[in-house]
């Protein structure tokens, strides 16, 4: 007997294996950061597996999608923050198109939020904050690097974070200057809710001029 296929394998993946929660979407509150707060706090009371780690997708002026994941850092009345250096890929392509998209995906629940809007810049201080809780050896590796650039010889690079992890414990309240706090202020946001029978509950919500609108939608 010849050995199953990867489709053959996907296909017969078996269907959640707990209870997964309700969606009441008639119950569902006006503003969907409300509804996200509340299924954060849902999914880190119940031990989901990084309730805050998140895809962020981005694009340049050349329309070439990428994505990756990081972590929330806060959510507010405004929008929902992450940091990252402004000199990163991620960092250029949203100086050149801050369209984005992230995605929330708490497998143990069975949920998925879909968040589109536009990143910007948030103020100094909120990155300045987000920079200085980090670790030492964190904030070190983050002014010695450069993301996503080929890593050089390990004695240089040695050499860079050792000088980096001086200047941070003579200088612990050095920020480096491309560290970005980022807001995206939603346009949308979807929510997913998958059962066992593998039928979805989704609820989108669409900002208006003056608040939201909502659309139950199609599995």
């Amino acid at each position: 007997m010849s050995e199953p296929s990867i489709r053959d394998i996907l296909r017969h993946l078996p269907p959640f294996a707990t209870d997964l929660p309700d969606f009441d979407t008639d119950a569902a509150p006006a503003d969907p950061l409300e509804l996200f707060g509340s299924w954060l706090a849902e999914a880190v009371r119940v031990g989901v597996a990084q309730p805050h780690a998140m895809v962020l997708s981005t694009a340049g002026m050349d329309a070439t999608p990428t994505a990756r994941t990081l972590l929330l850092k806060d959510v507010t009345a405004e929008g929902l923050w992450f940091a990252s250096v402004g000199d990163s890929p991620k960092g250029r392509e949203i100086a050149a198109n801050p369209s984005v998209a992230l995605t929330f995906y708490w497998r143990e629940q069975g949920r998925q939020v879909r968040v589109t809007g536009e990143a910007n810049i948030g103020p100094r201080a909120v990155a300045e904050l987000d920079f200085l809780a980090r670790h030492p050896t964190a904030r070190a590796n983050v002014i010695a690097g450069r993301q996503s650039e080929p890593m050089p010889e390990e004695a240089d690079v040695q050499r860079a974070v050792g000088a980096a992890r001086e200047l941070v414990a003579q200088h612990p309240e050095t920020v480096p200057d491309d560290w970005n706090a980022y807001l995206v202020r939603p346009e949308t946001v979807e929510f997913w809710q998958a059962s066992r029978e593998r039928d979805q509950v989704r609820l989108r919500y669409s900002r208006t001029a003056e608040s939201w609108a909502t659309a139950v939608l199609w599995p």
